[in-house]
């Protein structure tokens, strides 16, 4: 059907009439029908919502006429449609049958869109130089967002939209919209934990604060506490299936999926039911204690218990004692020192005594031990003081501080340091006034030199906690204060010219992606120097002196594979016979494209290495000449 949205003739779906013979006395009747402005509405709508029209043609069409205008109001279905269609994510946070302004969500969403991208496009020029700490480098630009009074869904869904562009492309902006968009759920999940802890005691859930946890130290990953406690739901019923063999009759098979009963003050039925959930647990499903790899983080959150089946005692011992709960079985969860354990009252009527209580090891098995079996997992006496049951605040002390000691022990790497930064930050949520905590973190911050501000509030509250602090308080205000005057004056960076005298034995140039020859790791390069520049310590403990070119070659930075970064020596790299992605986390920082063959320097690593760009061009066309171009989308 041709047609026009001024409303010219439309032609008839089977041919052109004429207008002789028994049609020409209707040649000038009123033909009804032949403009699109004499359509039913809802058959414009519906030809307005085709999907090849975008939000710039119905802004053309509705400019048309009165009539098309009125069918493209804000409220119709028309901008509705675009703007499902444009941002489908949202539509969870608008109620089905609630009337909208859609032309006015889709001006504000669009406003949004064009704030974030260039805010995330000024991060990089601005802190190229410095390690990019997200809360430090958004103060004053989401001050000026927040202060437009836009949703904060909307900035979200902007990041989402970034980061699920084209795989190899964008990748300095992908970098930066990816350090935001964790920075900003973690802020929300700090907001969510602190009224956690605002709540009494005893409406505070150990799975919920697991899961903010849990959710802090993974922003990025999918997980809910709806969510996990499905999964929950999932194996609680399968505990119910093994009950009903033993005891058809038992009254938590009376229980809905999700819901909690009273507890069950027979014990008998109270043993059915453990006695259930530890051949469901441990045999039909196989979790267990994660004894070769106990210090891995991932044993720690909630989620990944439950994909993995593994964890280390206080993981699990959360997760035994939910499902328990779910079927009336009253467990608490004990702090007691090395291992974490639940403890099942044996009288009916409570119990103070330690003796009274049959201990649970949801590491081992679900084992059943008294008082003094316990001892056998530390291997000394213990008072009875680590018997007593704890509450829901301490069980996240306990938790969070696992991973902060993880994170402590860890490697000084990117991914180390992040874990560390995550755990100060949910402990001293919880603990805001615990002064060695708070002395560790402004050490990190200073150590890693980033966000020398909040570093001088850390310090000045230490000092008001605790007085004597003074000498290590001082020794740190003193050196962050001249960071934050060294900020003020920052020096140019350093510019590398191929030209160079000293520069001409540089081989290769940033962007090549490399093999070593030795270890066998792929790399791609992200700097170089015309000899190696590390201390004299570094290059006799690295044996640099037995390379037969020594230490005066030249060096280059390099991403590598496994996301460590190294200095390695001109000799033992080489260009890698079949280029590939590298999958270090810090590629965007430097790179905004993978070219096929190569990585393209973004603007910032271009201006340190100006004439790299076009040498890495002709050694990409000598290595690869029968390499394909990348394929346009």
């Amino acid at each position: 059907m041709a047609a026009s949205v001024a409303g010219e003739s439309l032609s008839s779906p089977t041919g052109t009439r004429t207008a002789s013979g028994s049609d020409a006395g209707g040649a000038n009747r009123d033909r009804r029908g032949d403009k699109l402005t004499d359509l039913p509405t809802e058959l414009l709508e519906h030809i307005l919502c085709l999907p090849v029209l975008e939000h710039i043609d119905i802004c053309n069409v509705s400019c048309c006429c009165l009539r098309l205008r009125d069918v493209c109001h804000g409220r119709g279905k028309v901008w509705g449609h675009q703007y499902k269609l444009r941002w489908p994510r949202l539509q969870r946070f608008y109620p089905q049958n609630e009337s909208c302004d859609w032309l006015r969500e889709y001006k504000t969403r669009h406003r949004v869109g064009i704030q974030i991208r260039r805010t995330v496009g000024s991060i990089s020029k601005r802190f190229f130089m410095e390690v990019p700490c997200i809360g430090q480098v958004l103060g004053d630009t989401f001050a000026e967002i927040e202060s437009l009074g836009m949703p904060e869904h909307f900035c979200e869904d902007e990041l989402l939209f970034i980061l699920q562009a084209e795989k190899r492309k964008s990748l300095t902006l992908k970098y930066y919209a990816k350090k935001i968009l964790y920075f900003l759920r973690q802020q929300n999940i700090l907001r969510a934990l602190k009224s956690f802890l605002e709540q009494p005691p005893e409406q505070q859930s150990a799975l919920a604060g697991a899961v903010l946890v849990d959710r802090y130290c993974n922003p990025l990953a999918d997980v809910t506490l709806d969510g996990i406690s499905a999964q929950l739901d999932d194996i609680a019923e399968k505990v119910k299936k093994t009950l009903r063999v033993k005891n058809p009759s038992h009254p938590s098979l009376r229980v809905a999926p999700g819901g909690e009963r009273l507890p069950l003050e027979d014990l008998e039925l109270q043993r059915q039911v453990v006695c259930a959930l530890n051949a469901v647990l441990y045999d039909q499903l196989q979790y267990k204690g994660d004894q070769l790899d106990y210090y891995n983080p991932l044993n720690s959150y909630i989620h990944q218990v439950l994909l993995r089946r593994k964890g280390i005692p206080i993981s699990l011992s959360v997760v035994y004692m939910t499902l328990a709960q779910r079927l009336g079985v009253k467990l608490e969860p004990v702090n007691f020192p090395s291992h974490f354990l639940l403890r099942w009252c044996q009288n009916e009527r409570g119990s103070d005594d330690i003796y009274d209580y049959v201990y649970i090891d949801a590491f081992g098995k679900g084992k059943q031990m008294t008082a003094k079996e316990c001892e056998y997992l530390i291997g000394h006496q213990a008072s009875a003081d680590y018997y007593g049951g704890i509450g829901t605040t301490d069980v996240l002390l306990r938790m969070v501080g696992n991973l902060l000691n993880i994170g402590k022990r860890g490697e000084s790497n990117e991914k180390s340091y992040q874990l560390l930064r995550d755990t100060l930050d949910l402990f001293l949520t919880i603990n805001p006034d615990n002064v060695p905590y708070l002395l560790l973190q402004a050490r990190l911050y200073f150590h890693l030199g980033i966000w020398p501000e909040k570093v001088l509030d850390i310090l000045q509250h230490i000092q008001a906690l605790d007085p004597s602090q003074h000498g290590a308080v001082g020794y740190l205000v003193q050196h962050t204060l001249e960071h934050i005057q060294h900020k003020k004056h920052p020096a140019a960076p350093e510019v590398k010219r191929r030209g160079a005298a000293d520069h001409r034995d540089v081989r290769y140039s940033v962007g090549l992606v490399m093999k070593h020859k030795r270890s066998g790791y792929n790399c791609v390069i992200y700097g170089w120097d015309p000899k190696c520049t590390m201390s004299q310590e570094w290059i006799t403990t690295m044996r640099v002196h037995q390379l037969p070119d020594g230490a005066e070659q030249p060096f280059y930075n390099v991403l590598v594979q496994d996301g460590t970064c190294r200095y390695a020596a001109q000799e033992n790299l080489e260009p890698h016979s079949a280029p590939l992605e590298i999958g270090h986390p810090e590629v965007g920082r430097y790179f905004c494209e993978f070219a096929h063959t190569h990585y393209v320097a973004n603007d910032e690593l271009r201006t340190r290495y100006p004439d790299d760009s076009d040498q890495m061009e002709e050694t990409a066309r000598h290595l690869y000449p029968h390499a394909r171009p990348p394929t346009p989308m």
